[in-house]
């Protein structure tokens, strides 16, 4: 069991650069403290991979996962010691699953208590998290531990964390990070986006390193010769074939996600285009943004998108054939829909060419859901009881400490058939919404792990075709200054604009005007900091046009 992160919630995530323009992963400091540079000089976490972990199958530096098959044999013991010496630690995370039962009804949650040593206190956040999060900083009493997500609208990262909590450079920056073996074995680039000012503020929360993907009902697509397509108006015309008026729709409802899918197809670069003079443009300044916008006009216009905008039940849908596709944060989501029909594996779509003159594009993401850093406090062995109780939910994959986070006890909540992990009908109950909020906070790099091998090997198969197209986003790890403070407010504008042209409501000339105003309102600004710490090494984008 390991859910993918919520789908429309963490757009970044799942390598949405190409919707969320000009907003970093997590911010970047204010003007005045010259953070981008700073955070381009910090000395980034030494990198140890735990020992006596072996996959099935191995990934690579690309990104493609590493695999097992089957439940490990032998787990791994990582730590040695119960992290909570003080009695209670309070922390403040989110979950996307149904909401766990309490604390003191909850067995799973008790028992994690007792591994750990003390009481893991957590306030589980289940609608708008940045409500809930500035409501909280506002108020001065702020918990032990707080998530800071990539992409949800949190602005001025950079002056909220000096003045509210912890700078844990001098604790995990170079070989310092080796007493945390978990934390050690996260990678430096899921670390940079835990930099910000030229400090390390926390542990990264590590997620796919792919980017978003459409995945579709096998059932419902096989009468239209399947999923995949040649082109653009392939697949509008088979979205039309599949969509029944009043009862079935090709696409859920969510524009954003569309849009990020078609984009790739057109050869949209991942939020931004690296030139031949090293300066950067925005994905929306170029022609591709606008003949993808075109694009999406005619697939609302023909009926393929399900009306509701703000439908909730999205993911069961999608199980019973009533929406024939939607978009998943990641390929190894494919898998969780037997979560709601059993015999379901959906079909992951390999990014296309639109038309015979295109170079698509497979836009990866930026690998981590953000970072958890500590409340402000000079105590150090309070700051020492943190960090190992972050490194005990950061353990991997086949190691102890990973079941008791997020399977609990065997023979309780989860047993080993046929060689695999299943949930007890008590954590069926107990597991899924608790974890979720518990990944949220920390976690391990991840793996693909499917009671089914068959689901393993299919989705290992795609990435590997995924990774043939893949398109780092050039601003990865790196950080603009202007992004941290205007950033959000301006891509929301104009996303808003954009979706607005897609439903009819506005014209590509109402965007154009809009795209002028994010240039004039910071959107230049945001270029030139982001091309000023540009790594000589970030290759010049692919022209998206076959010569």
């Amino acid at each position: 069991m390991s859910f993918e992160v919520g789908r429309r919630q963490l757009l970044a995530a799942g390598g949405a650069a190409a919707v969320a323009v000009g907003a970093a992963a997590c911010g970047g400091g204010s003007s005045q403290s010259g953070g981008a540079k700073k955070s381009a000089e910090v000395e980034l976490p030494t990198y140890k991979a735990l020992a006596g972990l072996t996959p099935d199958l191995k990934g690579n530096e690309q990104g493609l996962h590493n695999v097992y098959l089957n439940a490990p044999k032998k787990l791994v013991r990582t730590t040695d010691k119960k992290p909570i010496t003080s009695g209670t630690i309070k922390a403040l995370t989110q979950t996307f699953a149904t909401p766990p039962p309490p604390m003191k009804s909850n067995p799973f949650w008790q028992n994690l208590n007792k591994q750990l040593g003390g009481t893991l206190d957590m306030q589980v956040v289940i609608d708008s998290y940045p409500d809930k999060f500035a409501t909280i900083l506002a108020s001065g009493d702020l918990p032990d531990l707080m998530w800071v997500p990539p992409n949800q609208g949190i602005p001025n990262i950079g002056l909220m964390l000096e003045s509210q909590f912890t700078d844990l450079t001098e604790y995990l920056s170079g070989d310092k990070v080796l007493e945390w073996k978990n934390l050690a074995a996260l990678t430096p680039s899921s670390w940079r986006t835990a930099v910000v000012n030229g400090k390390i503020w926390g542990a990264p929360i590590p997620s796919t390193p792919f980017g978003q993907v459409y995945l579709g009902n096998p059932d419902v697509w096989k009468d239209v010769d399947g999923f995949q397509s040649n082109s653009a108006e392939e697949f509008l015309e088979k979205c039309k074939d599949v969509s029944i008026k009043g009862k079935r729709w090709a696409l859920e409802p969510f524009l954003p996600n569309a849009f990020h899918m078609f984009g790739e197809w057109f050869g949209l670069p991942n939020g931004y285009r690296v030139n031949k003079d090293r300066t950067l443009t925005a994905a929306t300044q170029t022609d591709e943004y606008l003949e993808t916008l075109e694009y999406a006009r005619k697939v609302f216009k023909a009926g393929a998108f399900y009306p509701d905008l703000n439908l909730a039940e999205t993911s069961q849908y999608f199980a019973n054939g009533t929406i024939a596709a939607l978009v998943s944060v990641g390929p190894r989501g494919a898998s969780e829909y037997r979560h709601y029909n059993k015999d379901l594996l959906a079909d992951i779509l390999i990014p296309f060419a639109a038309d015979k003159d295109r170079n698509p594009v497979y836009d990866m993401g930026y690998g981590t859901v953000g970072f958890t850093p500590l409340k402000k406090t000079d105590d150090e062995k309070k700051i020492r009881e943190l960090l190992d109780l972050i490194n005990y939910l950061s353990a991997p994959f086949g190691t102890e400490e990973y079941m008791t986070v997020n399977w609990g006890r065997e023979g309780k909540d989860y047993e080993v058939k046929d060689g695999n992990y299943t949930l007890t009908k008590s954590g069926d109950t107990n597991v899924p919404g608790l974890q979720s909020a518990l990944q949220i906070m920390a976690a391990g790099e991840g793996v693909i792990y499917n009671p089914i091998a068959d689901d393993s090997e299919y989705i290992y198969e795609q990435e590997k075709k995924l990774l043939e197209n893949a398109q780092q986003s050039p601003i990865k790890g790196l950080y603009s200054d202007t992004a941290s403070s205007k950033g959000t407010e301006l891509s929301t504008r104009l996303s808003d604009v954009r979706d607005d042209v897609i439903q009819g409501r506005k014209t590509i000339d109402d965007f154009t005007k809009a795209l002028k105003q994010w240039e004039e309102g910071g959107g230049k600004k945001i270029l030139e900091e982001y091309a000023e710490v540009l790594p000589e090494d970030v290759p010049v984008t692919k022209d998206p046009k076959k010569k």
